[in-house]
């Protein structure tokens, strides 16, 4: 009996220690192009990171890169220091995953906001048009012109992903609102261009717009600054903007990066992770609209009821909102 309670503990401690080893070997790595704290989407996904780290009192790797010939380096350096998760933020990292995934077959990959394909990548995407079109008409609803602008940083299908979703929430409550687009420039530096941001919002003020939704990160600041300067409205995206200039924020569309790789990281310290595509919309609290009470003073109660009714109708399935990635079209014409 004694023999057997000592092999029995013998193999509880063996199977504790394996335990232990399993949960400290695993090591998550986070790589972000720009700033970490960015007020953006950086922001948000860094947000998730941290509550991963604080959840499990454990510890991830990061690394934020200033140039685009830096993201393959990025990547294999989080390996090399000894990773075995290495999470990319953005689009843009797509070719660098996928050639560094194929290096390392043994590390799990994961790219957030984007599609990339490997047999140890894993990949979240976000249905943006789906919280776009409801921030649409919410611009539409508060327009007092007929005319609203969209502002991307570039003309990719990301982008414009939100213009569309945006566009069809303005004409589904206003059909005959104008809509004026623009975008900043060609390359990701466009996304860290306040700057030119705000010389693009003011042209679309100029013209008549009075309120803008921007899918072009931090250089939205810019848009903010002329907004306020002017007394007109802007939405914010990504992370919840509405604390920087209450009285001008509108809302904001909320994509939650946080949520995202919280989740990718929860499932790679429980054995749960698996390569392939997730989409996070609506239903999945993947994005939103946001009302607090920076932004309570702006948002009537009878446009609160009109945004929450259409994204309950989208939640269910009665309201389509096409995805112009997919159909590679926006039923609004422009978009």
């Amino acid at each position: 009996m004694t023999r057997k309670l000592q092999t029995a503990g013998a193999a509880l401690a063996v199977a504790l220690a394996m335990t232990g080893a399993a949960a400290a070997e695993f090591l998550p790595a986070l790589v972000s192009y720009g700033p970490k704290y960015d007020q953006s989407f950086n922001e948000m996904a860094y947000l998730g990171a941290d509550r991963f780290k604080k959840t499990y009192a454990t510890r991830y790797l990061e690394i934020q890169i200033a140039a685009e010939a830096q993201k393959e380096q990025a990547l294999r350096a989080m390996v090399r220091r000894g990773a075995n998760m290495v999470i990319a933020l953005g689009f843009a990292f797509r070719p660098a995953v996928e050639t560094v995934a194929r290096e390392f077959p043994a590390v799990k990959f994961a790219i957030i906001d984007s599609e990339a394909k490997g047999a140890n990548v894993s990949s979240t995407l976000f249905r943006q048009e789906e919280g776009s079109f409801l921030v649409g008409m919410a611009a539409a609803l508060k327009s007092e012109s007929g005319k609203v602008g969209f502002i991307g940083a570039m003309d990719v299908p990301l982008i414009r992903s939100f213009g569309c979703g945006y566009a069809q929430g303005v004409k589904h409550v206003a059909k005959g609102t104008t809509i004026v687009r623009n975008t900043i420039g060609n390359t990701p530096a466009a996304f860290y261009d306040p700057g030119r941001g705000g010389e693009i919002a003011r042209s679309q003020f100029d013209r008549g717009v009075d309120v803008i939704f921007a899918a072009a990160g931090p250089s939205s600041v810019g848009m903010m600054e002329q907004a306020k300067a002017g007394g007109r409205f802007f939405i914010g995206v990504d992370s919840n903007q509405n604390h920087l200039y209450p009285g001008t924020m509108l809302t904001s569309m909320v994509k939650r990066a946080d949520n995202a790789v919280f989740a990718v990281m929860k499932a790679g310290r429980e054995g749960r992770w698996r390569p392939g595509l997730q989409t996070l919309g609506l239903k999945e609290g993947g994005v939103d609209w946001a009302l607090d009470s920076h932004n309570r003073a702006l948002v009537t109660a009878k446009v609160e009821k009109r945004l929450n009714a259409a994204r309950d109708d989208i939640v269910a399935g009665r309201l389509k909102v096409v995805d112009y990635r997919t159909h590679n079209r926006c039923p609004v014409a422009g978009s």
